[in-house]
């Protein structure tokens, strides 16, 4: 019987194959629909002729053993993004060099990328939803661990299907160790055990706040020792530059938009209820330095008079709220301000924010004057960054999570940080607000 890993690799390069065939023809049809005064009519390639550049981009996807580990989504993600750049730029080198240019169209070729940047991974989304219903094809994984550990990876492969994998007592592909918990000498003989009954053999560290993908690997040969390279990446200069550059860049492009929604939003406030259209109010920023975020109005003026009002009533909410730091019902709430909480519209004035300095597109919650000291030992730690418009919690769980709970996911983001994951974030946000609306 043919092993499922190398079934797996078959089906999946095959359909990539299939895929890569199909937008040729379809960059064709678009290309040869393009053409003006200054863009020449398009003459039409072959396939064959064409076949140089899927045969690239496949040689760069397996290289990045895209179809031999089981990488969960955004990790595949960077790693098609990274082999779909490499192959555009070696195309035009090789097309430059051979001077072919002429005789393959650049627009052509451009749009040929794009179509793969969008697509493939939405194809690769569905495929895996697809095959991996069939119990042949998932991959069976031995979990060893502690007993929470173990349920928090069970939860994992259940829920995540572009893994493919499940856990088993017996008859497994490959073995988990979660080494947490784990004494040395107990976890050395668990890994001379298993080592050599399985495919595959995963440890997952005992340190559990970094990120290792983010890490280099130092070896000592003469002592047969490794060291890893660890740092806290926001509190580097060049990233702090990198992410300054790239908040204030998307705030300016992003204020013509913010403008034109504001004039029917500033409307909407006004008619709804009385008081002023945007709502300022001090928070922690970078340093532990005070400052005023912005927001539109969401509740009424005399909203303190009518939360005291309705705890009286609902004296359930108050331990909610020491939980949570949120109402479940809040009534100080407008109507208008409900829509505008559901759509986090209500945070779209602090891209001001972000233009003085104050804020950043992703970052940690921006904490009110009170919480400081229920930061507890992270607060220095937080409060060395600016807070964030959105963030991990904002991500992973929203209202669900506890005090304690955002905070851990904050000092995460904090020590992992890169461009990439803001970018993930970012559209994560995107994802949770509309699934909100829709949950309405």
């Amino acid at each position: 019987m043919i092993n499922k890993n190398i079934l797996n690799f078959i089906i999946l390069f095959i359909v990539d194959i299939l895929f890569f065939v199909a937008i040729f023809y379809i960059s064709i049809y678009i290309r040869g629909n393009i053409h003006n005064e200054i863009i020449p009519i398009f003459n039409k390639i072959s396939l064959i002729d064409f076949l140089f550049v899927i045969i690239i981009i496949l040689s760069l996807l397996v290289n990045e053993k895209i179809y031999s580990f089981r990488y969960d989504f955004w990790q595949e993600y960077k790693k098609i993004l990274k082999s779909l750049f490499l192959a555009y730029l070696l195309t035009l080198t090789i097309l430059a060099l051979l001077k072919n240019n002429d005789e393959y169209s650049r627009l052509f070729i451009s749009i040929y990328f794009i179509l793969a940047l969008i697509f493939l991974p939405l194809i690769k989304i569905y495929t895996k939803k697809f095959i991996y219903r069939f119990d042949f094809l998932k991959k069976k994984i031995l979990l060893i661990g502690e007993y929470e550990q173990k349920k928090l990876f069970q939860k994992e492969f259940t829920n995540n299907n572009y893994l493919g994998q499940e856990i088993v007592d017996n008859r497994y592909d490959s073995v988990v160790i979660v080494s947490s918990g784990i004494p040395k000498d107990e976890l050395n003989s668990i890994i001379s055990k298993y080592i050599d009954k399985s495919d595959g053999l995963y440890i997952v560290p005992y340190i559990n706040n970094i990120n290792f993908t983010h890490s280099v690997i130092l070896e000592y040969s003469n002592i047969q020792q490794n060291s890893i390279h660890i740092e806290n990446r926001l509190l580097i200069k060049r990233n702090i530059l990198i992410k300054n550059s790239f908040d204030k860049l998307s705030a300016i492009v992003l204020m013509p938009i913010f403008i034109i929604i504001h004039l029917f939003t500033a409307i909407a406030i006004k008619l709804d209820s009385k008081g002023d259209i945007i709502f300022k109010q001090p928070r922690l920023g970078k340093d532990n330095i005070d400052f005023l975020c912005y927001k539109y109005r969401t509740m009424y003026i005399n909203s303190e008079e009518i939360l005291q009002r309705y705890l009286e009533n609902n004296p359930q909410e108050i331990e909610y709220y020491n939980r949570y730091h949120k109402y479940q019902n809040d009534p100080r709430v407008t109507r208008i301000g409900k829509i505008l909480r559901a759509t986090s519209l209500d945070e779209l004035p602090q891209l001001i924010n972000i233009l003085k300095g104050e804020m950043s597109l992703v970052g940690p919650r921006p904490y009110m004057l009170n919480e400081a000291e229920k930061l507890g030992e992270n607060k220095e730690l937080i409060l060395k960054v600016k807070p964030g418009i959105t963030g991990l919690w904002q991500v992973s769980g929203r209202n669900n999570l506890s005090f304690e709970e955002r905070n851990r996911l904050e000092v995460w983001y904090i020590k992992n940080w890169s461009l990439w994951d803001d970018f993930i974030i970012l559209i994560r946000t995107v994802k949770v607000v509309f699934m909100k609306i829709g949950a309405k």
